[in-house]
């Protein structure tokens, strides 16, 4: 698992750690040939507002409550984000280029999103077709984290801005090996 920083200017009221890595879970005995999994666990979770599920489907704007966040660039202008939210519902796009938004992406299958928690921690797997990252060198592994009283923290690989950007093109520091 890769370790996730917190932006300096938001930091958290109790998670103390925030890890994500992408896996590439078998299928039919062939390693790595079923689903993509997206898996980001929490630690420290005294204070963190996981909401209930609510079901499985798109919604926008989930990046303003606790949300996982997967990117995909590839060697070429553009990228792809996914969010996963711990109730039930995703939303991808497409980018041309830096925030520069083409529309809404679908999926070749609905994403399936999955919590458990424990005391002390949190787990929310996000499962994709592998097909997902067909074409994809690079990716962006990072989090929107909602405590107690609506308090915010933004997680990811790097922060080369001064504000929080998972968009930021030297966010993108995770590389995605062939299949």
């Amino acid at each position: 698992m890769s370790r996730l920083l917190c932006h300096p200017e938001t930091p958290p009221l109790a998670i103390e750690r925030v890890e994500a890595q992408l896996i590439r879970l078998p299928a039919n005995g062939k390693p790595g040939s079923g689903n993509l999994l997206v898996r980001y666990r929490i630690t420290g979770i005294g204070r963190l507002v996981l909401p209930d599920f609510s079901g499985r489907g798109r919604e926008d704007e989930l990046w303003k409550r606790t949300c996982g966040e997967l990117f995909l660039a590839p060697d070429t202008p553009g990228y792809r984000e996914y969010n996963f939210a711990p109730t039930g519902r995703w939303a991808a796009y497409d980018f041309r280029d830096y925030r520069k938004l083409a529309g809404p992406y679908e999926p070749l299958e609905m994403p399936e999103i999955s919590v458990r928690t424990g005391d002390t921690m949190a787990v929310i797997d996000a499962a994709l077709n592998p097909r997902e990252i067909t074409g994809f060198t690079r990716a962006a592994l990072s989090m929107v984290i909602e405590e107690e009283g609506g308090h915010l923290s933004y997680w990811a690989l790097a922060h080369p801005e001064a504000r929080p950007d998972f968009h930021h093109p030297d966010s993108f520091l995770h590389q995605i090996e062939p299949a």
